[in-house]
């Protein structure tokens, strides 16, 4: 992976902050085994993805976890089934 890019006037500055030995024993693993050159750039890339993107609520997560649950079952439909069963506007 590639260093986070800047805008050319954007000022660095060095953020410290505190977590326990093993949380940072964890951060490591991660960034290591996900190929980042370094855990600053993997902080960068996590911070920056969580401010630049919303996040799933719970009722959401439930639903992604339950659509695994039904693909592992087979229990999955077509395009053009779902748009009959849901009544989509896709061809209006």
């Amino acid at each position: 992976m590639s260093e986070a890019a800047t805008g050319e006037d954007d000022e660095v500055v060095t953020v410290n902050f505190k977590t326990t030995q093993s949380f940072l024993d964890t951060i490591d693993e991660t960034w290591q085994g996900r190929g980042f050159n370094s855990r600053s750039e993997f902080i960068r890339y996590t911070l920056r993805d969580a401010a630049e993107n919303p996040t799933f609520d719970r009722d959401e997560l439930i639903a992604l976890l339950q659509a695994e649950v039904d693909i592992d079952a087979g229990r999955t439909m077509d395009a053009e089934t779902a748009r009959e069963q849901f009544a989509t506007d896709e061809d209006a």
